[in-house]
């Protein structure tokens, strides 16, 4: 008889357990300057339930929502050491318990080191980069299987795929790894991007694990090498499981249902806009498949906060990479932003600001001189340099120059640094997974690759190389996204073509390859391109001339966008060249006399260790 009643109280503990079916975040860590954490009960009537926690940790705060499946509880960690806490929840004479564990958490873990000028980022996106485990290719609890032969399906590529490669990379010369996001996507199709993500707490299981995930950080600080995680606070997917049962109405904005921003991101801050355009810049959705959060509800706010902190200590990451950054509410990003850096004082974020005008890409940076105009501050430390993009788009086909194309569009890029609180903390690229594909623009000719890596290299700001570039890839935008986001050769078994090693590359991803080798690792250790200070000339002839120095070090680079050699009088330059003598070519080792005047043959750079 004692053996019936004991299975009987068993089975009646755990079906009260089951009451809850999730909790988030599933554990925290000790000594958090935010040392409050809300913890998300979801089961059926939840909060229904009275709920106290033990060892005398303090409830701080209990939250229902307008949904009964909901319970927010917040409890203050300060002082509480790592240990198994355990939550008690009681609705009359009905009693269950769910354990919530405090970890240790890593010696200096808010003062990590994040990425700056001194890193060259990878972008890469994990299904198209290389199949490391082809049991996970497809998912028994996820909707979209794979299949390699669909240019928009899922392709298979796997964070194990990255693991294995990441000599390659280390080899070529990045510091750091951008991958698109790799938390679950659920939707039916199209889902390799992982933009719609249907669960921020788990790693998509057709990439691996969060176990894996984690290795993946690990095995790149070996190599010391970095680790970006592409966050989404904007909008999560139509399939994420709060849009299926939601916490409030105003967890996502609501028109009611479905409304399309109209991405005017310069509503945000224009003086002359109306109230509606900014709200559907704002509050609109990016697309149906992807519900737009709602950052002015404090507990959205609070969970998307806990889970960026949560993810940064799990995964012991480097830095962010925030997408649709300006389409979010501003005041919410802002403190978004800023309880990221307070956590973690040298904390990277660079946000996705796809605008065309420096000012208003400056707008979204910390300590803007444009946002202090109207009190605004993002705290967003770093932003992307879309004018520098728009710029690589054709310069190189500009032979001629009259008074404002061919590198006079460089050389204005440059001169709107002024608009910028930090241009040394700009993410600058040829290109990247939404935009056209730099070597189909210019055709594979290596010649115009080589000036646009050149200034890459060379310039102000973050380098971000887009995955494949280095080996020549190409694709063609308007052939649609699949086709500037194809599989890299040899990261699948039974390839024809292995571009991971020399001997698996053809002759011209090769030269590509070396090139980029070469003027990659030279950068590593170079703190004059880093942080030195930039000098730029006016251009002539199609001729650009500038100048990175410090101290102690001097690089003067000349990119000839002209197709005929042309003679440079480098007396114009004394300000910079100074006492110099000669200057030792970067790329192939010659010593150049500095005397005079300097020849350099057309569509060619020269980049010039001065002596």
């Amino acid at each position: 008889m004692k053996k019936i009643i004991l299975s009987f109280s068993i089975l009646f503990s755990l079906s009260l357990s089951a009451q809850i079916d999730r909790m988030e975040p599933p554990f925290w860590y000790e000594g958090m300057n935010k040392s409050e954490v809300q913890v998300l009960f979801y089961g059926k009537n939840i909060a229904e339930n009275s709920v106290s926690v033990s060892n005398n940790v303090v409830i701080t705060s209990r939250t229902k929502t307008e949904n009964p499946n909901y319970l927010f509880v917040t409890i203050d960690t300060k002082n509480v050491k790592a240990q198994d806490l355990q939550f008690t929840f009681t609705n009359g004479k009905k009693t269950f318990k769910k354990g919530f564990e405090i970890k240790k958490r890593k010696e200096n873990s808010a003062l990590r080191k994040s990425f700056d000028a001194s890193d060259v980022m990878y972008l890469l996106m994990p299904d198209r980069f290389a199949n490391g485990n082809p049991s996970n290719d497809s998912s028994s609890e996820l909707q979209e299987k794979g299949n390699r032969s669909l240019p928009g399906g899922r392709h298979g590529g796997d964070i194990q795929g990255i693991i294995n490669n990441l000599d390659y990379l280390k080899e070529l010369g990045a510091t750091a790894i951008w991958s698109t996001p790799m938390c679950e996507d659920n939707d039916n199709g199209y889902s390799y991007h992982t933009y719609a993500q249907s669960d921020v707490y788990r790693i998509d299981p057709r990439y691996g694990s969060n176990e894996e995930y984690k290795k993946l950080a690990d095995e790149l600080h070996k190599r010391d090498m970095k680790l970006i995680k592409d966050y989404v606070t904007n909008h999560w997917g139509a399939e994420h499981w709060m849009f299926k049962d939601m916490p409030a109405y105003d967890w996502f904005h609501q028109f009611p249902g479905y409304k399309q921003s109209n991405y005017r991101m310069t509503t945000q801050y224009d003086t002359n806009g109306s109230k509606i355009d900014a709200k559907l810049c704002m509050d609109g959705w990016f697309v149906p498949s992807m519900p737009d959060l709602n950052q002015s509800n404090p507990l959205v706010l609070n969970y998307l906060i806990q889970n960026a902190i949560w993810w940064i200590e799990y995964a012991d990451l480097d830095g962010f990479r925030v997408d649709t950054y300006s389409y979010n509410d501003k005041d919410g990003i802002g403190k978004w932003t800023k309880a990221i850096t307070d956590e973690y004082p040298y904390f990277n974020i660079v946000g996705e600001v796809w605008m065309h005008d420096q000012a208003q890409i400056s707008y979204w940076q910390k300590d803007s001189p444009i946002a202090k105009i109207q009190s605004y501050n993002s705290y967003l430390p770093s932003v992307m340099d879309f004018t520098l993009h728009d710029v690589f788009g054709n310069v190189f086909y500009e032979d001629r120059t009259d008074w404002n194309n061919g590198m006079f569009r460089f050389y204005d890029n440059f001169v709107n640094d002024f608009l910028y609180a930090d241009p040394n903390n700009l993410l600058i690229f040829l290109e990247n997974h939404d935009t056209g594909r730099y070597n189909q623009i210019y055709q594979k000719d290596i010649k115009k690759y080589q000036l646009g890596m050149t200034l890459l290299a060379t310039m102000r700001g973050i380098p971000q190389l887009y995955y494949g570039s280095e080996i020549g890839m190409a694709g063609d935008k308007g052939k649609g996204d699949a086709d500037i986001r194809q599989d890299f050769p040899g990261g699948w078994k039974g390839d024809s073509n292995n571009a991971f090693t020399a001997t698996g590359r053809t002759a011209e991803q090769n030269k590509f390859f070396d090139f980029s080798k070469k003027i990659l690792n030279w950068r590593k250790n170079k703190a004059v391109i880093h942080s030195g200070k930039l000098t730029h000339y006016v251009p002539e002839n199609n001729v650009y001339v500038y100048f990175r120095h410090n101290d102690t070090e001097t690089v003067m680079v000349i990119i000839n966008n002209a197709p005929d050699t042309q003679k440079i009088n480098l007396t114009r330059f004394q300000e910079n060249i100074k006492n110099f003598v000669s200057g030792t070519d970067v790329l192939d080792g010659k010593t150049i006399d500095l005397k005079n005047e300097l020849s350099i043959e057309g569509k060619t750079a020269l980049i010039l260790e001065l002596k």
